[in-house]
């Protein structure tokens, strides 16, 4: 597992300066999104007016596609990992259920919480597609399959 780098602070040149790389490009707002998101380790709620004065878009329209995509965060960024449960239904009729109760448990969070070290971000996320192999998990963009409460204790402190 790599930890994250550090995110800079926020600032709203370099959010204007990634905003004007992608303003002219169509579909550029969610590329814009997501370099923001990698620059400062979440969307700050500052950087909404920059990013939609660039697109020419209100700010209830940069929120509204902010807040629609599960991996967009706002006011804070994840944690130095981010381990995500599958919670479709083959994961749960697998046992998911058990294994997200067990590592909410052990991490001391719920769901989109970080814990308080900084070190783990719990995410529900629908479908990982290894239907036939759960639970399943990803934990900094690796997959995991078959997982038990042995399994999630493993990964969690690798």
């Amino acid at each position: 597992m790599t930890p994250r780098a550090a995110p800079a602070s926020y600032n709203d040149e370099t959010a204007a300066e990634i905003v004007s790389r992608f303003a002219a490009v169509k579909g550029g707002l969610l590329p814009a999104l997501h370099e923001i998101q990698a620059a400062f380790g979440f969307i700050p709620r500052a950087a909404l007016k920059v990013i939609a004065k660039g697109f020419n878009i209100t700010e209830a329209e940069t929120y509204g596609v902010v807040t629609f995509y599960h991996d967009f965060r706002l006011d804070r960024p994840h944690g130095k990992h981010v381990l995500k449960l599958c919670r479709a239904e083959a994961c749960q009729a697998s046992g998911a259920d058990a294994v997200a109760a067990h590592v909410k448990k052990k991490l001391n969070v719920d769901w989109g919480g970080t814990t308080a070290d900084g070190e783990w971000t719990l995410e529900p996320v629908f479908c990982l597609g290894l239907c036939a192999c759960g639970p399943a998990a990803m934990v900094d963009n690796e997959v995991h399959a078959i997982l038990d409460n042995d399994a999630v204790d493993r990964l969690v402190s690798a």
